[in-house]
């Protein structure tokens, strides 16, 4: 290991951050004092990616420099001068690589989404902070200035000094370093001297680090354990240190919620840990993003090759993490091979197979658990029922839905629903909507309810373009109950007569005269039990969950016109066929016909404005006052 390299005689030169950065460092360094500690996580952890590009490359570069240095971490502190210093023998970085890893904002929209967190929890979460990429500037909480010099791998390298107070501005200098890679050199501040202590340096790394791929090294003694958990046979394992395997290499700060053990030999061979986190990423909570980037590591004889290697798993289930490890494969293999390998494509194929039985498992014998995962992970899982057709059963058979017969957050399976189904129902019915207690109140649900016929409650949003794919499930049709074409012939003999064809006829056709270019047809329902009115969608029209999302997706996309059905025994009804017998011409008919389809179209949450309803309404409450 090098000690402090000599400026030589060349310039220093002065840098200026950019605005985003200056405000991302005063973020950090003011938003993140509750977690001052994990700025020396993120240094170990940037060190040991420095030394997995070392190692990686030097299975095919013969040219490097330092080619037979020991692969470490390096920490000494100083509780008198208050001093510490971390020191590796990664890859290093050139002059360019300098700038862009600690002068800019390592991805595009961090800093907004940063703040917004801020604001959204008063602090920052330091558990947040590494996944971003601006883990290093961490460390300004802890000094006011920090030094780091380095040399890269390359041949005929050049090492550099680069320093900054983090306050807008940063030198480069050219340095001699006789050793490849980084060091990290800085004065405490007086109120984080306790990180100057032995004991506190080893406790965090324990805490954090303990399972760096690589040794770290405290003053020269070694404080990690560098073990290859999932080499060890299952019963080798408790499930502590399994836990904090995890918390290491998914950068998670609480325990998984389960993790799986894994071991394969015959046409591949491969060991693998995998983890369900307790919570889904942060890229679905907050950007509503996909899983693209995601995966576990992939690992050739103990080697990491891919830290977030896609080609393992499908995208459905790329929110599993863990460590995949292949002897399979040569360890100089390129990015390129590892999307066409056949061997990839076998690993992918047991491990789903395995990570779908797991789930099974889950259901069957640790049912809380499992309740637990499907709330955070269902709408995720529910994506691979249009892409996974090999394991489309398992799927379908993992499915969990709320209904009319269950509690809130309580769940049925389709399997459950069809067992539970009256011998006469020949379709399974769901219906879909923004939230349970919506839902609840529709009028279209009237004639289940009154019948007691289940109907699946689908508040998801993915539900809507995920189960009408199916189609059917143990040859039973699935059918949204705003559906015009569904069997009502059932129905209770108490239920209140009609109105009678002469009374009904002339009522029919002023409700299609006044509505004639808003809807597809106006009909005599049979599903409506105490409402006067609602709206449904033809055969092959679109439910209005379905049309709200296309309509989020496409805003020019045109409203389909719907089907009106009306309560011809409701009261309200009855006495606009009063009212027609009495003078047809009576303007407060159309007014009322102008209301209930309005609001049917409230309800559906598709009325564009409010402004001649309130109107309308106001109008039939002074024409009701004026009556009485």
């Amino acid at each position: 290991m090098s000690n402090n390299g000599n400026a030589s005689s060349t310039q220093v030169q002065e840098f200026e951050y950019k605005a985003e950065m200056k405000q991302l460092l005063d973020l950090i360094v003011h938003s993140l004092y509750t977690h001052p500690e994990i700025f020396l996580r993120e240094l170990v952890s940037n060190a040991s990616d420095a030394l997995s590009k070392i190692r990686f490359n030097s299975l095919t570069d013969q040219d490097m420099l330092d080619r037979d240095a020991e692969l470490s971490i390096r920490i000494s502190v100083d509780a008198k001068e208050l001093t510490m210093v971390i020191e590796d023998s990664g890859i290093g970085m050139t002059e360019e690589e300098l700038i862009a890893n600690l002068g800019t904002v390592a991805k595009s929209g961090t800093l907004g989404f940063m703040q917004t967190l801020k604001d959204q929890q008063k602090e920052l979460d330091g558990n947040l902070i590494g996944q971003f990429g601006v883990g290093f500037y961490s460390v300004f909480m802890v000094t006011d200035e920090v030094t780091v010099e380095t040399r890269s791998s390359a041949p005929g390298s050049q090492g550099y000094r680069w320093v900054s107070k983090g306050e807008g501005t940063y030198t480069i200098e050219k340095i001699d370093k006789a050793s490849r890679g980084t060091r990290i050199s800085f004065k405490l501040k007086e109120e984080s001297k306790e990180f100057a202590e032995e004991y506190r340096v080893e406790q965090i790394v324990k805490k954090y680090s303990n399972f760096v791929d690589f040794p770290i090294y405290l003053d020269n003694r070694q404080v990690n354990t560098v073990t290859a958990l999932w080499q060890r046979s299952k019963n080798e394992l408790k499930d502590e240190e399994v836990h904090e395997f995890y918390k290491f290499i998914a950068g998670d700060y609480q325990d998984p919620l389960d993790y799986l053990q894994v071991s394969v030999e015959g046409m591949v061979t491969f060991k693998a840990l995998l983890f369900i986190p307790k919570e889904a990423p942060m890229e679905l909570l907050y950007r509503q993003g996909e899983l693209e980037n995601r995966g576990p590591q992939l690992y050739v004889k103990k080697v990491m090759i891919q830290h977030e290697c896609r080609e393992l798993l499908p995208e459905y289930l790329r929110f599993i993490a863990g460590v995949v490890d292949t002897e399979d494969l040569s360890l100089n293999v390129s990015r390129e091979v590892v999307q066409s390998s056949p061997v990839m494509s076998k690993i992918r194929q047991i491990l789903t197979g395995k990570i779908l039985g797991w789930f099974e498992t889950l259901a069957k014998e640790q049912p809380e658990k499992f309740r637990t995962f499907y709330k955070a992970f269902g709408p995720i899982i529910k994506i691979g029922l249009n892409t996974d057709f090999t394991n489309r059963d398992k799927l379908i058979g993992l499915l969990r839905f709320e209904s009319t017969k269950t509690g809130a957050d309580e769940y049925v399976t389709l399997k459950e629903y069809t067992e539970r189904m009256g011998e006469d129902q020949k379709e399974i019915y769901y219906h879909s909507g923004a939230s349970r207690a919506q839902l609840l109140a529709h009028p279209n649900l009237e004639y289940f309810q009154d019948m007691g016929i289940e109907v699946l409650l689908l508040t998801d949003p993915v539900d809507v373009f995920v189960i009408p794919s199916l189609f059917e499930y143990d040859k039973k049709p699935l059918k949204s109950i705003e559906k015009a074409d569904i069997d009502f012939s059932k129905q209770k003999k108490d239920k209140p007569e009609p109105l009678s064809g002469n009374l009904l006829d002339p009522v029919m056709k002023i409700f299609r005269e006044t509505l004639a270019d808003q809807v597809e047809d106006v009909i005599e329902s049979h599903r409506l039990v105490n409402s006067p009115v609602t709206l449904v969608s033809g055969k092959d029209g679109l439910d209005s969950q379905m049309e709200k999302m296309m309509k989020m997706m496409n805003s020019e996309l045109p409203a389909g016109k719907k089907i009106l059905e009306v309560n011809t025994s409701h009261p309200i009804i009855r006495n606009i066929a009063g009212m027609v017998m009495a003078n047809e011409n009576n303007p407060l008919i159309r007014t009322s016909i102008k209301q209930l389809y309005e609001g049917a179209l409230l309800l559906e949450g598709s009325l564009d404005s409010t402004t001649a309803f309130i109107s309308r309404m106001n109008d039939l409450i002074e024409a009701a006052t004026l009556a009485r």
